[in-house]
This record gives structure tokens, C-alpha cells and sequence, in this order.
């Protein structure tokens, strides 16, 4: 059975889909399967950032309702072997019960080696869903109070879940404007605003956001992506230690 994770945030906007995408394109890059659920009922976009949209006809809605068997809505990507993408329901009357999302995740993780599940924004029937069926969170926040005091709120719901394994991702970074804003003195301060363990840094980073939104695979020059590989090292046991922020 493949490692289960979902990908969430306490706040929209904070680039949680892009690090679903970058992450599933890094983990395939290291010859591993990957899947990406995405939770997202009627605001979906892994489909879009994988560049399966024009072809999807068919969505999680449809695998759970019976209408087809699970492999007519998964989408290969076109430039990312290995990497494979479940698009979400087009409606949110679509949404999937926690109790199924559980059931389907654990017979499609048998297939896979990762499964990377897309969280919605909130704390709503999407985040209830998506959560369920995950062992382990990434935990995704940008560098400032806002998205921070979220992140902690999602800590929060997720232990009472159950979802004790969960990890923090510190997403567009910029060491200027770290230091320009003033709202941490250091980047303890901010592990110690969310109370969640630091697992990766993920730079501002334009080429990255670019990729998303183009449908395209993401330049090597990204440090950004770079910082996904590094993710992805660590998500497969690797102990590779964070870069220096000054890069950034």
C-alpha cells in the first residue's frame, strides 16, 4: 500500500495546489507512482496544472456514484510519467462522504506509491473529506500571521481527527520580504505560530507559479521545484537538511 497524504492549509490563496502538483512531479521524477486526489468539489485545478483538462471526462463524482470504474477517471499527465490525477467533482453537491473518500483512497493506494490528496480551502465537508482517508498532512502556509494563525487552527482539527503525523510547509518565502514585513523575528518564530514541525521552505518563486498555470512541466532553474525535491527526498526517508535561506 502506498504513503497516504493530504495536502491542506487553514486559508486559501497560500499556493497549496501548486505544492500538490510540484510535489506529485517531483516524487514521479524519482520513478515512483504517483496519484494526485483532488478534493477541490467545483473549485478544482489539478487538472488544469497537469494539463488534463481538455481530455477529462470524467471525475471522482462519477467513480463513486458507480457511473464508471475508477481507472476512466484517472488522467495520465502528459509531460510526467508516472503521474496520475483523479479530477474533483464539478459541483459541491458532488462532495464525497468521508466514510467513502476513506474506502476509495485505500484501494486506489494499492496501485500507487504516494497518493497526494488536494484539500480545499476552510474547515467545511471538503476539508472533513479529504482528511479521512490521510495518515499524515502537510500543512502549507505562507510566512505571516493570517496564514499562520489558520495553519495552527487546521493543527488543531487535525488531531482531533486523528491526523497526528503532520509536518509544515513555509510556502513563498522571500528572505527580503521576511525581513521588510517584521512580523517574525526569525523563522522559529513563525514553526512556533503554527505549532507544527518544519519539514521544507518552498521559495517565492515566479518560474513555479508559472508552470502551474500554463499546464506546463516547471523549468529546471526553478528553486522552487528544487525545494520540492528536496521535499520529496524527505517524504522517502532521505535526510537532507534544509538550504540556506539566504538563497532565497
Amino acid at each position: 500500500m502506498g504513503a497516504i497524504t493530504v495536502i491542506t492549509s487553514g486559508k486559501g490563496g497560500v499556493g497549496k495546489s501548486t505544492i500538490t502538483s510540484g510535489l506529485g512531479l517531483a516524487l514521479s521524477q524519482r520513478g515512483k507512482r504517483v496519484l494526485l486526489i483532488d478534493g477541490d468539489a467545483g473549485l478544482g485545478c489539478l487538472d488544469h496544472m497537469l494539463g488534463i483538462e481538455e481530455n477529462k471526462v470524467f471525475d471522482i463524482a462519477d467513480v463513486v456514484s458507480g457511473r464508471v470504474e475508477p481507472m476512466k477517471a484517472i488522467y495520465p499527465c502528459p509531460f510526467a510519467e508516472g503521474l496520475f490525477v483523479i479530477p474533483a467533482p464539478t459541483t459541491e453537491e458532488d462532495l464525497i462522504s468521508p466514510d467513502i473518500m476513506k474506502q476509495l483512497v485505500s484501494v486506489l493506494s494499492r496501485y500507487y506509491d504516494h497518493v497526494l490528496i488536494d484539500c480545499p480551502a476552510g474547515i467545511g465537508g471538503g476539508f472533513q473529506s479529504a482528511v479521512a482517508a490521510a495518515p499524515r498532512a502537510l500543512v502549507v502556509s505562507t510566512p505571516d500571521p493570517v496564514c499562520l494563525n489558520g495553519a495552527r487552527k487546521t493543527r488543531m482539527l487535525l488531531e482531533q481527527g486523528g491526523v497526528r503525523q503532520q509536518r509544515l510547509i513555509i510556502n513563498r518565502f522571500s528572505t527580503r520580504n521576511f525581513r521588510t514585513q517584521n512580523f517574525y523575528p526569525d523563522l522559529d518564530s513563525v514553526i512556533d505560530a503554527a505549532g507544527i514541525r518544519l519539514i521544507a521552505v518552498v521559495p517565492e518563486d515566479p518560474l513555479l507559479a508559472a508552470a502551474a498555470a500554463n499546464s506546463a512541466p516547471v523549468s529546471p532553474k526553478s528553486i522552487g521545484a528544487m525545494a520540492l525535491g528536496r521535499l520529496a527526498a524527505r517524504l522517502e526517508g532521505e535526510h537532507v537538511p534544509l538550504a540556506s535561506l539566504q538563497k532565497f
